[in-house]
């Protein structure tokens, strides 16, 4: 699978759009350079941020999309958050719970991507089972923790590959 620029998420059915599990409260640790949308992080409540260590569970990163400083960029693979746009590097993420049963649509696997440039990734295929790395993304050989399933190999919006995952565990 290959994807160009930054990942993307199309909700297709996440409980958190109903039962209001929606953090948008806590500024990402500044060490954090990048945040694609499709990604996951901590909600550290403890120590005031998200992170990709602290105890809180996995959610998923889904922020609003707003490129106001160059109108040719309108694609979803065009936005991440990224540290040096905020002030004082201070990223505040919108995050989704995720409950066993969400589905949604992704191109944000395995590893980070940049704008402009093309991503290879593993070639999945229906029934293979996704955890979460230690960078936050969705990877094939995580077997432990949260678990999607691949339900449909599909493309995003934008015609690019993407696979349709379900929590699992």
């Amino acid at each position: 699978m290959k994807r160009i620029g930054f990942g993307q998420v199309e909700p297709n059915h996440l409980s958190a759009q109903r039962t209001s599990q929606i953090y948008a409260q806590l500024p990402a640790n500044k060490n954090i350079a990048q945040l694609e949308n499709g990604q996951f992080v901590k909600y550290d409540y403890a120590n005031g941020e998200v992170n990709f260590s602290g105890a809180g569970e996995w959610m998923l990163v889904y922020n609003e999309i707003k490129l106001y400083d160059a109108p040719w960029r309108e694609s979803d693979k065009d936005f991440a958050m990224i540290n040096t746009n905020y002030t004082d590097k201070e990223m505040t993420p919108r995050v989704f719970k995720t409950n066993i049963g969400d589905i949604y649509t992704t191109n944000c696997l395995e590893k980070a991507g940049a704008r402009g440039v093309e991503t290879t990734m593993t070639d999945l295929a229906v029934e293979d089972e996704l955890g979460i790395n230690a960078q936050g993304f969705l990877d094939p050989s995580v077997t432990t923790g949260i678990i999607f399933q691949v339900v449909k190999v599909y493309t995003m919006p934008d015609g690019q590959e993407a696979v349709k995952v379900m929590r699992i565990k």
